[in-house]
């Protein structure tokens, strides 16, 4: 089956099928056509991350929607979530984040937000996908007149800025010495301003792209760059964004790594015992410690899980009305002010809490005690059925007998990267890491790059 969309929008080595200027021109036609909500001139708002190829992906994404008469507001380099809320705050019928995350400088990609700041359900993608494929999109009619038109937006990172700090109600953080990596993403002059702003003393690291130095040995997947300088200049917390500013791992004063799962433990308790979570539960995925559990629950709170990738988890959050959730990778939703993760507004609240508590993020982070969990990545040629690779498939089933109640195997493939995602958890960390790495080596043996 043809197919353009992933677990998270579309996205590939930029100048590569999917992600060249030819596609991107007819997917922003077929998306402007799909998203317009029955309006003749839709109007879409377009950020991006830092990254070099941002630039074609801008350019192609425009002409394509401007040929079927859309209109775009270009609001430059700008944080995932940030474009989310701009929908709203345009009244924009979609939004358009040209990003790949967390993913190295030379890949891309396209995530798509409606009218209301949400990421797209698999049905619309699907529709965007059919007319994609259909050759049925014509401009022939789009002429004088019809033909949309582009705009640059000056003031979408103040509007951002004001939403944000008032997530926690503007509340100083004077006080508070904070180590913030921006991941030379697109954060890299939004977030330290936020801070500044609200009295924190800061030091940025990473604050100075070049389009090709996104996420490179910085940001949220190498926290022990904010770690070291936390102890070196004696600072009370650590933040660290990724590429797209969309996930937050933190570090608290004595450079010990804090995760999402921690920081979605402080948060809940903080919510259940100020009457703010709704229904006192908790949305996370397969993968967080199976110790959050546990802690929600002695707070009188339950954790409802869903599958792996923020998305899921917002479909839980929408189903029933839920405001807080997120993945132990760093994907924060606090759903009362963003329709997606938010490494900012995380950063905000963690802050604020450790403010309105007058404590250490290391005291706070105690309330979790974590089960030990061992997370393997392997590189892969191909994704093959696990189930079609017998010593593979027989380690597992292994695996998960020896385990028993006593803990759990989670394995799965990455959507946007060839990567064999292994995790094992359990009471007993010499038998997981034994187990782990037994069906590592198979897997490496059979698909392994």
């Amino acid at each position: 089956m043809r197919k353009l969309f992933g677990t998270d929008g579309v996205r590939g080595v930029a100048n590569t099928y999917p992600i060249t200027p030819e596609v991107i021109m007819k997917l922003g036609k077929a998306a402007a056509l799909v998203l317009r909500n029955c309006k003749k001139r839709p109007k879409i708002v377009i950020g991006k991350d830092t990254r070099l190829s941002g630039y074609m992906i801008e350019t192609a994404l425009t002409s394509g929607i401007l040929s079927v008469g859309g209109d775009v507001l270009l609001v430059g380099p700008m944080p995932t979530p940030a474009v989310a809320h701009l929908v709203k705050s345009f009244a924009a019928d979609a939004g358009i984040v040209i990003s790949a995350s967390h993913n190295p400088a030379q890949d891309n990609g396209i995530k798509f937000f409606s009218n209301q700041g949400l990421k797209l359900s698999d049905e619309t993608e699907k529709k965007i996908e059919d007319l994609f494929f259909s050759n049925k999109i014509s401009t022939d009619k789009i002429n004088g007149e019809k033909i949309g038109k582009a705009y640059r937006i000056d003031d979408a990172r103040g509007r951002y800025i004001e939403f944000a700090k008032s997530s926690i109600h503007n509340n100083s953080l004077k006080g508070l010495k904070v180590v913030l990596d921006c991941a030379n993403g697109a954060a890299y002059n939004i977030t330290p301003l936020i801070l500044e702003e609200l009295g924190a003393e800061v030091i940025t690291l990473n604050n100075k792209p070049n389009g090709l130095n996104i996420n490179l040995n910085c940001g949220a997947l190498h926290p022990n760059i904010i770690s070291k300088e936390v102890l070196k200049q004696k600072a009370d917390v650590g933040v660290a964004l990724d590429g797209d500013a969309d996930r937050i791992i933190m570090v608290d004063e004595n450079g010990k790594i804090v995760d999402g799962d921690e920081i979605m433990a402080i948060a809940a308790l903080d919510m259940i015992k100020k009457g703010e979570l709704k229904n006192n539960t908790l949305i996370a995925t397969y993968y967080s410690n199976l110790g959050l559990d546990k802690t929600i629950k002695e707070a009188g709170g339950k954790v409802i899980r869903v599958k792996n990738g923020d998305r899921y988890v917002i479909d839980e959050m929408l189903k029933k009305r839920y405001n807080f959730g997120g993945e132990q990778s760093g994907h924060i939703i606090f759903f009362d002010y963003s329709t997606t993760g938010d490494g900012t507004i995380a950063a905000l609240k963690m802050l604020d809490i450790m403010k309105q508590n007058n404590k250490k993020l290391s005291q706070l982070a105690k309330c979790l005690n974590k089960f030990p969990q061992i997370l393997v990545n392997i590189k892969v040629k191909e994704k093959k059925d696990l189930k079609k690779i017998p010593p593979l498939y027989k380690a597992i089933d292994k695996a998960n007998k020896e385990l028993g109640k006593n803990g759990r195997t989670l394995i799965r493939y990455s959507g946007t990267q060839n990567i064999l995602r292994i995790m094992m958890e359990g009471k007993d960390k010499k038998l997981i890491t034994k187990l782990a790495s037994d069906i590592a080596n198979k897997a490496k043996k059979a698909i392994g790059a």
